[in-house]
C-alpha cells in the first residue's frame, strides 16, 4: 500500500468526515472522488440535496488546537495552534505558477474543515485503513468545526484582495504550492453566504 504524506492523510480524513456528515444530515447519493471516479477538477465530493446535485471541494486544516502541550508535541502533526485563518491555495506549483484550486476548482462550495487531531501520523494512517465504525473510534479529534463557503463569491473576493494577505509555501513531494492566509472574520465580512456549521463528528 502506498504511504500517504501527512497532508494527503489529513485530506483523506477531511473527505471522510464531510461525507459522513452529509449522509447523516440527509444528503442523498453522496460520492467522493477516488482514483477511479473523478468528480471534476478540484471536486472532492458530490451529493444531492433538495433535488439538486451539488459539488464541493474539501479542505482539511489542523491549525485548530488549543492545548500548548499538544501543540508542542512534534509527534502530533495534525494538532497545530489555532490560526483563526483559512489557508487558500492560490498557486498550485511555484515553478510553473499554475493557479491553485481556489481559482480552478469546478466545485459549487468549499467545505473547510478545521480539526485538532490527537493522533500520530501512523495512528491516522491505521484508522483510515479500517472500517467505518473503527475509523471513527480510533480517530481522536479534540475539536472540529466545518465552514461552508460559496466557491464563486470566495474566488471573486480573493482575486481582488489576495495581495492583502501573507503568502506561505506548502511543500508537497517535489513541488511547492502557495497559500494565502486569510483571517476567517475577514472572509466572512467580505463574502456573503459563509456558514459555520460547528462540529461534524458523529456523536
Amino acid at each position: 500500500m502506498t504511504m500517504l504524506k501527512p497532508g494527503e492523510l489529513l485530506q483523506e480524513v477531511a473527505v471522510r468526515l464531510v461525507a459522513r456528515y452529509l449522509t447523516s444530515s440527509g444528503a442523498l447519493d453522496v460520492r467522493t472522488a477516488t482514483g477511479r471516479e473523478l468528480l471534476g477538477p478540484g471536486v472532492d465530493v458530490s451529493y444531492v440535496r433538495d433535488g439538486e446535485v451539488r459539488r464541493a471541494k474539501v479542505k482539511g486544516d489542523p491549525y485548530f488546537g488549543t492545548d500548548p502541550a499538544l501543540i508542542a508535541d512534534l509527534s502530533l502533526p495534525f494538532y497545530r495552534a489555532d490560526a483563526h485563518a483559512y489557508a487558500l491555495e492560490t498557486i498550485a506549483d511555484a515553478s510553473t505558477r499554475a493557479p491553485g484550486w481556489v481559482f480552478t476548482s469546478e466545485a459549487d462550495q468549499l467545505f473547510y474543515l478545521f480539526t485538532a487531531i490527537t493522533c500520530t501520523e501512523e495512528q491516522v494512517a491505521s484508522a483510515l485503513g479500517a472500517s467505518e465504525d473503527v475509523f471513527f473510534d480510533r480517530l481522536k479529534v479534540e475539536r472540529d468545526e466545518l465552514h461552508v463557503l460559496p466557491m464563486a463569491p470566495t474566488r471573486a473576493w480573493l482575486s481582488a484582495s489576495q495581495d492583502t494577505y501573507p503568502a506561505r509555501p506548502v511543500t508537497a513531494g517535489r513541488s511547492a504550492s502557495w497559500v494565502r492566509l486569510v483571517p476567517t472574520n475577514d472572509l466572512a465580512a467580505g463574502v456573503r453566504g459563509v456558514r459555520v456549521l460547528g462540529s461534524v463528528l458523529p456523536k
